[in-house]
């Protein structure tokens, strides 16, 4: 019979394998030295050892490295810092060549180069070599040739190459998970969660995220005079980058959107993924960088510059507590929006006496109803900047009882908002724990269940002994279940269809515990004897021993 994979039984599953951290390197102490450090460190097939982490922190490192060059050029940035800024370089440098040594002497370990005659001369002039190399090379150069300092920094850039380390294998897997698929679902694995978008679709959001702090950054440092004075035009390159690349992350959304539940439609499902909160925010993103340039000589847009900090919102996208957030705001929009009137109600209030008892006093500062608002604003707030206070024994007296009933009223939405949320999360787990259970009836657990529990838990920002409990509560529920029905007569439970299914369900699953506790040999020596078991029994152990066994 041909072997197939089977899904994993609720009795075989604890918390860190179903969430994807039951591998531990399995690594024989005793292996030669050079083979064990290339298996704890570089081998890609074996789960659990530290290949992830380490190009994960490489990687890390190189972006780090792209902005100190970026912030190098920022005389007001570099200048007091000269020395960290170096004492960095020198780190990276470091990091790099004892990476790139650790590869060269465990090439011969690497299937790629294990083959050849001379693996670790193979391995030099391979491609991703040659990118490591050509990442330390231009450090080197100034010790050993005299060439001009600012043309070694543009040779750092050449750091970035190392980033298709990670980026190549990542696109090979996401080629292989999506074979077969179309173009539109293909770009819809690349910019929505799903189980086709693999490593490549982390790689997709990462970058977009680096570009969004990117772009922010840079809008926060053309304020700063004496730095946009220096940089304008990369400002201004830097800007219009980050538009391009948002301006295409958003028509992909709009593109593959209809490959979303609930978005099927070529038109209406755009349209409605174009008026959603996320996508709406990805157009404010853009929006005025497009509106400057055309509008540019009919009005003076230079304001709109400080709304593309809107790009910061795009971060919400990616950020689960935002999502349950905007839960809560829906289902509590009720009694937030009461909250909100009664808040007004008593600004309003606290103006109007405000004016009625400082007016005369101070006309300036009290001048009518209007211009009290701010100090009944910061009065009920608490905050109390000083600058406008009232001078009347009877105002003060106002003032410091408008003050302690603001302190609770003003208190309201934040405890509201904090305990709506607590009670959404518990829901959500409800509702996780009641999947779970639907998933777990039959006992196993698909590869597509696999996946989408562990989406949502990481979502809901479970721990593992979280989800150990919610399995130990699933498996004590379950069992409580079983044991009910078979305390059931059997008439019974053969008179309701769903609990002889269940019933039929437990039995076959004592039966196969009993064949795998079982010795085969003594079981059908004893089955045999006085004809214990007919030929037809037997066959059925048979089969469900044949069925083990694949």
């Amino acid at each position: 019979m041909e072997n197939t994979t089977k899904a994993p039984r609720l009795i075989d599953l604890d918390a860190k394998t179903l969430m994807g951290h039951d591998v531990e390197a399995d690594i024989s102490p005793n292996l030669p030295r050079r083979k064990w450090l290339y298996e704890w460190l570089l081998n890609p097939n074996i789960p659990g050892n530290y290949q992830k982490d380490l190009d994960k922190w490489i990687g890390v490192l190189i972006v780090a490295n792209l902005f100190s060059l970026v912030l190098e050029h920022v005389p007001a940035v570099y200048e007091p810092y000269r020395k960290w800024f170096h004492l960095f370089d020198l780190f990276s440098i470091t990091v790099f060549v004892i990476e790139y040594l650790m590869r060269f002497y465990l090439a011969p370990e690497d299937e790629e180069f294990n083959h050849r005659k001379m693996p670790r001369l193979a391995y030099v002039f391979s491609p991703f070599a040659i990118i490591d190399f050509l990442a330390v090379a231009p450090f080197f150069l100034q010790a050993f040739i005299p060439v001009d300092l600012r043309a070694l920094r543009f040779l750092r850039l050449l750091r970035i190459l190392k980033l298709f380390r990670i980026v190549i294998p990542a696109f090979k897997e996401f080629g292989e998970l999506n074979r077969g698929r179309t173009f539109r679902q293909r770009i819809h694995a690349l910019v929505f969660p799903s189980p086709y978008g693999g490593t490549m679709q982390t790689i997709f959001d990462t970058f977009i995220g680096i570009w969004v702090i990117i772009s922010v950054l840079a809008v926060v440092l053309e304020s700063v005079h004496s730095i946009s004075y220096v940089i304008n035009v990369e400002f201004a390159i830097l800007d219009a980058l980050a538009v391009a690349i948002f301006s295409v992350e958003y028509c992909m959304r709009i593109y593959s959107s209809v490959e979303e539940p609930g978005f099927k439609n070529a038109i209406a499902g755009r349209f409605k993924q174009a008026t959603t909160p996320a996508t709406v925010i990805d157009l404010l993103a853009i929006l005025p960088f497009f509106l400057e340039v055309v509008m540019t000589h009919v009005f003076d847009l230079r304001f709109l510059r400080v709304f593309r900090l809107a790009r910061l919102l795009k971060l919400t996208r990616h950020s689960d507590a935002t999502a349950i957030l905007g839960k809560v705001l829906v289902r509590e929009w009720p009694v937030m929006s009461a909250s909100a009137f009664i808040m007004l109600l008593l600004v309003v209030l606290t103006a109007s006496l405000g004016y009625l008892f400082e007016h005369e006093a101070q006309p300036d500062k009290f001048e009518n109803i209007p211009t009290a608002f701010y100090w009944a604003v910061i009065t009920l707030a608490s905050v109390g900047y000083g600058d406008i206070s009232p001078v009347t024994p009877i105002g003060r007296t106002m003032t410091i009882v408008l003050a302690l009933i603001g302190i609770g009223i003003f208190a309201i939405p934040a405890a509201l908002l904090s305990s709506a949320f607590s009670d959404q999360l518990v829901k959500e787990r409800d509702a996780l724990k009641a999947n779970m259970l639907v998933m777990l009836k039959d006992g196993h657990l698909e590869e597509e269940e696999i996946a989408l529990i562990r989406q949502e838990a990481k979502r809901l920002h479970l721990t593992i002994e979280e989800i150990n409990a919610l399995l130990e509560t699933i498996t004590r529920e379950q069992e409580e279940e079983k044991n009910r029905l078979n305390r059931l007569p059997l008439h019974v439970i053969a008179e309701k269809p769903a609990y002889a299914v269940e019933h039929y369900k437990n039995l076959l699953s004592q039966i196969n515990q009993l064949a795998l506790a079982a010795d085969a040999q003594q079981f059908e020596a004893a089955a045999k004897q006085s004809d214990r078991l007919t030929a037809s029994e037997l066959a059925i152990w048979h089969q469900i021993k044949a069925g083990q066994r694949s």
